[in-house]
């Protein structure tokens, strides 16, 4: 599993994302940029998102 925190890449929002994989997280994001943030997403923010992915933790 792999999380994403917005607020990481634009300051102020709160919006976290958790999915299986890169590409889940991405699709989320993708369409919280487009409906949210009004930007539709280029290759410096895939990088950006990318840069700050991490794994979720654990749960038992």
């Amino acid at each position: 599993m792999k999380t994403f925190r917005c607020g990481d890449v634009v300051p102020g929002c709160q919006r976290e994302f958790l999915g299986a994989d890169r590409d889940a997280v991405l699709a989320q994001v993708a369409e919280h940029a487009r409906a949210d943030h009004h930007v539709e997403p280029d290759p410096a923010l895939v990088r950006a998102v990318e840069a700050n992915l991490h794994d979720a933790p654990e749960r038992d």
